[in-house]
């Protein structure tokens, strides 16, 4: 308990500690302030075509699917197509149908989309005998928006680990750690004592950010607080051994960055560029920030089939790396 104490005195001393919490909670609270921002824009599908090359009808029938941008010959469109900052699908004329052409560097949605698109104009007439229910979406739900809140979240989550290693990176630096050599103290004590404060301002940082960005309902507390406590207690854990391993304050930073690309970036690609039900996909959970972001993205989308499995990812990962941590640092 004393060394708890000490620590936390280290907090109200050290800025960066209170920083490291206080801002995922600072940018929850403004993206909780900017409603009028219109994120959905950003999602609409944008066509190009050339000036003049497209009847009528076709425009009109593009227009009321997304946003249709005109050029004034095939070489600026294509160039348009091909720039690696837009998702822009090119369409030409081809007698009475469309014709698609596409970068190659799509998401995978704009691909499926630019695929099937001639297909869809040349059955529109048939769209008539379907019959159509409209579901309107809940006013909160933004894709682009809810894609920033879950990536502050898991930012939010890795907090524990930046805590812990610069914490017992300056002990060292400081000389605390040589006094920490000869106390009796046995693994399970002193990995508690490392992670405790780290793992819980991540959790408190997490849950104060979601509370803020995120409309929770009673029946999902559950599922965030515990996919929270786990993916806080991962994190601090790594934070652990970089802060145990590490020489000196540039080689932890460094292992830092490095870890933190890889707990923030795989998600966010697999999310992106591959199908649900792809390998790439499944193989994506080997990263255990995967599990956390997939599972906060269904919480928000309110698809909630797979907390369990997500749940359980998590808790696989959570107890392998306890053990590794145990061993390592004992071993060294």
């Amino acid at each position: 308990m004393r060394r708890l104490k000490y620590q936390l005195k280290n907090i109200r001393r050290d800025k960066l500690c209170l920083l490291t919490f206080l801002l995922p909670i600072v940018v929850g609270a403004l993206i909780r302030a900017l409603p009028a921002l219109n994120f959905q824009a950003m999602n609409e599908i944008s066509f190009g075509s050339v000036q003049g090359d497209l009847s009528e009808e076709m425009s009109r029938w593009l227009q009321d699917s997304g946003n249709l941008t005109e050029y004034e010959n095939v070489k600026e469109l294509k160039a348009a197509v091909n720039d690696p900052a837009t998702q822009l699908i090119g369409v030409l004329r081809a007698g009475n149908g469309l014709r698609v052409f596409l970068s190659g560097d799509e998401f995978e949605m704009y691909r499926t989309i630019g695929e099937t698109l001639p297909q869809l104009y040349e059955k529109r007439a048939d769209r008539a005998v379907f019959s159509k229910k409209v579901i309107p979406a809940s006013e909160d739900f933004d894709g682009m928006k809810s894609l920033l809140i879950v990536i502050t979240l898991v930012t939010a989550m890795f907090m524990g680990c930046t805590f812990n290693s610069m914490n017992m990176i300056g002990e060292k630096e400081d000389g605390v750690s040589l006094v920490n050599q000869i106390l009796p103290m046995d693994a399970r004590t002193y990995i508690f004592q490392k992670l405790a404060l780290g793992c819980i301002g991540g959790i408190a940082s997490t849950l104060a950010t979601a509370f803020l960005c995120v409309r929770i309902l009673p029946r999902q507390m559950a599922f965030l607080f515990l996919l929270v406590t786990l993916s806080a207690y991962f994190a601090s854990l790594i934070g652990l051994l970089i802060g145990h391993f590490s020489s000196g304050m540039m080689a932890g930073i460094g292992c830092i960055k490095i870890i933190m690309i890889l707990f923030l970036a795989p998600p966010i690609v697999f999310y992106l560029l591959t199908p649900a039900d792809s390998l790439a996909y499944r193989l994506s959970y080997l990263f255990p920030s995967s599990a956390a972001f997939y599972g906060l993205m269904g919480l928000l989308n309110g698809q909630g089939e797979k907390w369990l499995l997500h749940l359980g990812i998590l808790f696989a990962h959570a107890v392998f790396l306890t053990i590794v941590s145990k061993k390592a640092i004992f071993a060294s």
